[in-house]
């Protein structure tokens, strides 16, 4: 890693570029991002209704506070309210639309001290996103729903940008992970964390940055970086948001972040929309990325409320 840019206006395609690269671009007060925080306060405040969101994982009994965010969660995911709002940070951020594919956006959550065990509280380990069948002109996009300190920030390895980490990657399928592992996020959380990949050797952690920045900042970074949630110590629920963004010209020509140790199959490809209609990835694009044949699992994730017919 070489840089970290604090509010740069440079194009998309050269902010692109220095990201595979391994630097980091900070974004602050953002109108655009604000509104999408706006937004997702409003969604969690209403769903845990009398109690302080922060701090309801302190007064609520597992079962209930978990029924909140499975219900709450994918409500900010599918609601067409959130795509608008994450369309609007693309353009303020110099993004063309008409190019850029995006992923829905997620809500995310980690308790104080990994308290509600649950997939929906998980504080992810050591990982590059590659190592779940990212394609490596991946970017990354995160952002705090409430303020964040150093005792409940994102962190980032440097060290690790060129150095291969042992992993298991290679045991990991994306279409495997759909059908099986990402239902398993509320009920079962052992089944959740162990089909992850994750280091299989010592991460040294001394000099790992967690940069700080307000509500309505947001940080990019590419998906080939290694990035972990830090324990969260702060006494309260960390909220963020994060979604992904590829551009389509670096796609097709397979261009993007070095691989320095991912070896995953299956790919994302699917799971991204055009920032101006929402269409998905033709298939002979998405087939560049498909390394071997569908034996087992599913193409797309269908979320269990997806999966019952309509009335």
């Amino acid at each position: 890693m070489n840089a970290i840019y604090f509010n740069s206006d440079i194009s998309d395609q050269r902010r692109r570029q220095s990201l595979y690269q391994g630097e980091l671009f900070v974004f602050s007060a953002v109108p655009s991002v604000l509104a999408l925080c706006e937004f997702a306060r409003q969604l969690i405040e209403e769903a845990f209704g009398p109690e302080e969101p922060r701090e309801a994982q302190h007064r609520l009994p597992p079962q209930k506070y978990i029924a909140i965010l499975a219900k709450l969660k994918p409500t900010f995911v599918h609601h067409p309210r959130s795509k608008e709002l994450l369309r609007r940070i693309l353009e303020e951020l110099g993004c063309d639309l008409n190019k850029t594919y995006f992923d829905v956006p997620r809500l995310k959550s980690v308790t104080h001290a990994g308290q509600q065990t649950s997939g929906l509280t998980y504080g992810i380990h050591p990982h590059r996103d590659t190592w779940y069948s990212a394609p490596f002109c991946q970017i990354n996009w995160w952002l705090p729903v409430y303020s964040i300190g150093m005792d409940s920030a994102l962190a980032f390895h440097p060290r690790y940008w060129q150095e291969p980490v042992r992993n298991g990657s290679s045991r990991f399928n994306h279409y495997r992970w759909n059908k099986y592992a990402r239902k398993a996020a509320a009920d079962n959380f052992e089944e959740y964390t162990q089909n992850q990949p994750r280091p299989e050797q010592p991460i040294e952690l001394e000099s790992e940055l967690r940069p700080i920045f307000p509500v309505g900042g947001i940080i990019l970074f590419s998906g080939a970086q290694l990035h972990s949630a830090v324990p969260n110590t702060s006494g309260q629920t960390r909220f963020s948001v994060d979604f992904r963004t590829v551009h389509v010209d670096e796609v097709v020509a397979k261009l993007g972040a070095p691989n320095v140790d991912s070896a995953a199959t299956g790919t994302t490809l699917r799971d991204f929309l055009r920032g101006t209609d929402l269409s998905r990835f033709p298939d002979d694009v998405v087939t560049l990325y498909d390394d071997e044949p569908l034996n087992d699992g599913e193409l797309l994730f269908q979320p269990p409320s997806l999966d019952k017919p309509a009335a």
